[in-house]
């Protein structure tokens, strides 16, 4: 690769990490030598990135560099759009319409051979059955999610059964027919998966749960069998 390509590549490999990473893992990952790195992470620290360590101790990346925007790659483009479209087609229509946004913001500032590869790329995305319409505001599942705090809702589950749920919502989750809430029910005192065309009623009760959703995720994730390979957990 390039030396600028090689660069780029070592401030991903930073910004994918969170706590120090030595000169010799990084080397290995990007197949150069320890003496590349070290030279590399000191050109990049010249032109204003805020790293931080030394050589045997590890390399950090400081939260808020940002990158200029053209530096994406033909298969990086492609994985924005294929995403974008993912999220205009199967999620609701604030988070599409802000997919939307984010595209057009991206394309402005593209060199213009980029911006054209980015809008005439050949990535599609089919629906192979119509979709399941959800009784519920996605965008107020996200939120609470986002926010950490607990919700209130009707539940019917397959066979009728109306009940009424408080919640920590902790994920949600896009089929291709449906959208599924992962979360911890204080009526069954577990983790639980509810179908978002089977809830109704639902509010925000705007009380953040007693526990991070980081740990909550992490617990979730943890058991044998996080999410059904099919939406159809009666909660």
């Amino acid at each position: 690769m390039s030396r600028a390509e090689r660069l780029l590549a070592l401030v991903q490999a930073l910004r994918r990490r969170r706590r120090p990473v030595s000169g010799a893992d990084l080397a290995e990952e990007l197949q150069v030598s320890l003496r590349t790195i070290y030279r590399d992470v000191q050109a990049l620290v010249a032109q204003g990135a805020p790293i931080e360590g030394e050589a045997g101790v590890g390399f950090v990346l400081k939260p808020g560099f940002l990158l200029p925007p053209l530096m994406f790659t033909d298969d990086e483009l492609e994985a924005l759009v294929l995403g974008a479209q993912m999220a205009s087609s199967r999620a609701d229509a604030r988070l599409a319409r802000a997919a939307t946004d984010a595209l057009a913001k991206i394309a402005a500032v593209l060199p213009r051979d980029l911006a054209d590869r980015m809008e005439e790329n050949g990535l599609l995305v089919a629906m192979s059955r119509p979709e399941i319409a959800d009784t519920v505001d996605l965008a107020l599942l996200r939120t609470a999610i986002r926010n950490e705090t607990k919700l209130r809702f009707t539940y019917v589950n397959e066979q009728g059964v109306r009940t009424t749920r408080t919640v920590w919502p902790v994920a949600l989750a896009f089929y291709d027919r449906v959208r599924v809430l992962t979360a911890w029910c204080e009526l069954r005192g577990a983790y639980r998966h509810f179908r978002a065309d089977r809830i109704t009623e639902a509010t925000d009760l705007t009380e953040r749960y007693p526990r991070r959703r980081r740990v909550l995720l992490k617990e979730w994730r943890d058991l044998d069998t996080p999410l059904p390979e099919r939406p159809r957990l009666t909660a």
